[in-house]
């Protein structure tokens, strides 16, 4: 038996994409065996299969930081034959071969069930990106920001995670100004979503003094570095913000100012080692609270060929909201 996959080799320290047809005997090991349906493409693909990044260290590589499909054979007694089931994170992708193939075999512990409410293919339209865009959101209601508290700024808003997170805490009530660098081509799709409003992102890259005036309740930052220190300067007392990408770079030139003298709270979101009960859950209300607009504004599929040239694209920031692939 033989599957199509997207497979990354190293040759001359460059990473090459190729698709390739494989046997099933080169499957990794693993508990359970998946048809996949469909994957998507993240910032973190978008590294991997450029070699922008260091994601990978082990070659050759299936990327695919997640995906959906149905089991074809498992050995755990939590799964069987015909069960549809998600998967996200856990180092698929970067160390385990991932969901950019028409195959995929795995440990048991790091899927879900496809849960009530989500077709396979809107499955993949939230992701990695959307389940992360929920626990962020969570994480600001954890720490207390509440609609009332007053608006709450989304950095990086055009992209995946972003524009999940606009949605959601447009859908839970929240007044949502939208942080991007392409407001003009963006900002009705933005608005579409529930942004009450549009800001550029030039007006947060410039240095931040250690305090500025107080605007936001909470924040959702997906960029990090000087945005990240310009939204920690402007957060109201008791303000929070949610921190889960560093698109802009990994660094933080800020001060301790706003945590101690305003109370602000930083913190950090991720999803990659989510543990199970928080996991199911975070799936569970993104199928409850995503609108059938988010899926039509905010999604396009692509095939397994058009891959590495959005893949490029994603590392350039030039790819609005999610990009599903179709296996």
């Amino acid at each position: 038996m033989t599957f199509t996959a997207l497979v990354l080799n190293q040759q001359d320290k460059r990473t090459i994409a190729s698709i390739e047809q494989l046997d099933d005997s080169v499957l990794p090991a693993g508990d359970v065996t998946v048809a996949v349906q469909y994957s998507s493409l993240n910032y973190k693909d978008g590294l991997a299969i450029t070699g922008r990044g260091r994601i990978i260290r082990e070659f050759p590589m299936v990327p695919g930081i997640d995906f959906v499909g149905t089991v074809i054979d498992s050995s755990d007694a939590r799964y069987q034959a015909g069960d549809n089931v998600v998967l996200t994170g856990w180092g698929v992708g970067e160390n385990h071969w991932g969901g950019m193939a028409q195959k995929a075999r795995v440990n048991a512990d790091w899927l879900v069930p496809l849960v009530d409410g989500l077709t396979p293919q809107r499955s993949m339209m939230i992701g990695t990106a959307g389940l992360t865009a929920m626990l962020c959101v969570q994480s600001l209601m954890d720490a207390g920001i509440t609609p009332e508290r007053g608006e709450v700024l989304v950095t990086g808003a055009s992209g995946g995670v972003g524009s999940v997170a606009v949605s959601l805490l447009a859908q839970l009530g929240y007044q949502v100004a939208a942080v991007t660098g392409r407001a003009a081509a963006n900002g009705a799709m933005l608005t579409e979503l529930g942004a009450k409003r549009i800001i550029e992102r030039s007006e947060f890259e410039q240095d931040a003094r250690p305090l500025e005036k107080q605007l936001w309740a909470g924040a959702i930052d997906t960029v990090g570095s000087k945005v990240l220190a310009k939204v920690l300067s402007q957060m109201d007392y008791n303000g929070a913000v949610a921190a889960c990408g560093l698109a802009g770079g990994f660094d933080l030139p800020t001060t301790v100012m706003p945590f101690i003298l305003r109370n602000v709270s930083l913190r950090g979101v991720d999803s990659v080692q989510c543990p199970y009960p928080q996991r199911l859950q975070a799936w569970q209300r993104l199928a409850k609270l995503l609108p059938a607009s988010y899926f039509s504004a905010a999604c396009r599929e692509v095939a397994l060929t058009d891959v590495a040239s959005c893949a490029d694209a994603i590392t350039q920031g030039q790819i609005t909201g999610r990009v599903l692939v179709k296996l």
